[in-house]
């Protein structure tokens, strides 16, 4: 069994046109969000064997503004790759982890994201969290998986059983979604 953990970036600030979506920072909004899902995670307890990530300045952030609500920092891999990837290059990216870490969080976006959790868990109406999940995968939101795998290798869909969904607006419901989301 592994266990692989999904964190969206936080709200982004989309207020200047020109800037390159990769380079898009946190918006405040954004900043609180990750704040309150590392203080989340940090209180739930789990531990990672391995934190990977996309490089893009929101994801960046998020992980930043987490840690310090988590009151640690972690290494973090960053992987290109997970930058507005599907959820086939996610899944190849996971099988392709060495050292066959136990626990997985890893950080992104949507609908890459989102995408694998549909992937991995199967649609037999036994989950009411990925139903969830098919209503709204919001920013910063935190998702848990359990893997019915012994190596990385060996993902393939509908092996997986989500066990844990959070979103920041269940945190604080001033962290839901405005008229403009």
């Amino acid at each position: 069994m592994k266990t692989l953990a999904l964190l969206r970036h936080a709200k982004s600030d989309w207020s200047d046109a020109r800037a390159r979506d990769f380079d898009r920072p946190l918006n405040a909004r954004g900043v609180r969000g990750a704040q309150a899902m590392g203080e989340y995670i940090k209180n739930t307890c789990l531990r990672f064997d391995r934190i990977i990530a996309s490089p893009a300045v929101r994801v960046a952030e998020t992980i930043e503004e987490a840690c310090k609500a988590w009151g640690h920092t972690f290494p973090v891999e960053w992987d290109r790759r997970i930058y507005l990837a599907s959820s086939a290059t996610l899944i190849d990216l996971l099988r392709e982890l060495s050292g066959e870490p136990e626990s997985v969080l890893m950080i992104g976006h949507n609908p890459g994201l989102e995408d694998l959790i549909f992937d991995l868990v199967p649609d037999d109406g036994n989950s009411p969290l990925r139903e969830e999940v098919e209503v709204k995968f919001p920013t910063a939101t935190f998702a848990v998986m359990e893997l019915a795998i012994e190596r990385w290798a060996d993902l393939d869909e509908r092996c997986g059983k989500l066990i844990s969904l959070m979103r920041p607006r269940d945190l604080d419901p001033d962290l839901g979604p405005t008229l403009n989301d």
